[in-house]
């Protein structure tokens, strides 16, 4: 070998092997669920079990009534007409959320509308409910008169409950859908708590009220 080809040698670049190409930073996979929606849909879980619990219990009290009978005797009967119609309002605000979710995804703004009126008839849900407990009061019907107004009011009441915190939920959504720094996430954690709050209420209705 001559000495120009040993020169050409040294100065020829040592070949990089696998092991030394960079390593690509590490894709992160987008969630199938968004970590708001899974955390309410777990706390959901954890309410109808509260709820199965409270209905397991009052369907066993009402088995047990002499003659089956029931409300018990001297016991005001619940509105079941009056409410039929508010629970037909909660359904209606369900499907307006609903329609504000699907324009909310073509277009933000469009959901502004049906947005509000789904809050107002949630409102309107829970003002009837308080006007009905107003009216089953006067004819008597109190957490103490007997199991049946305990029952009623402890599992209609924790349902109001929810409906409340559900409804301040909305608003607080719907102030920064106006602000425009709502997003998706925190729209769909949302609707998912008020979808429980709404698909919740006709099988408590059916249950307590007929």
């Amino acid at each position: 070998m001559s000495d120009a080809d040993t020169a050409a040698g040294e100065h020829q670049e040592p070949q990089k092997g696998p092991e030394s190409r960079p390593t690509p930073p590490p894709v992160r996979n987008k969630p199938a669920i968004p970590n708001g929606v899974l955390g309410m849909i777990i706390f959901i879980l954890t309410e109808i079990m509260f709820f199965a619990g409270l209905i397991s219990a009052f369907m066993i009290v009402k088995a047990g009534t002499d003659g089956g009978i029931w409300p018990p005797l001297g016991q005001p009967r619940l509105p079941a007409e009056e409410t039929a119609f508010n629970t037909a309002a909660l359904l209606v605000s369900g499907a307006l959320l609903w329609w504000a979710s699907r324009c909310f995804n073509q277009e933000p703004g469009k959901a502004k509308t049906p947005m509000l009126f789904s809050i107002l008839f949630g409102v309107f849900f829970v003002g009837f409910q308080g006007v009905e407990w107003t009216a089953m009061l006067g004819q008597g019907l109190t957490m103490t008169s007997s199991t049946h107004g305990s029952f009623f009011y402890l599992i209609v009441g924790c349902h109001s409950l929810h409906a409340v915190v559900a409804i301040c939920f909305l608003v607080g959504q719907y102030l920064m859908l106006l602000r425009g720094t709502l997003t998706r996430n925190a729209l769909s954690t949302a609707t998912v708590f008020w979808y429980f709050v709404v698909l919740l209420w006709p099988f408590l209705y059916f249950k307590v009220y007929l």
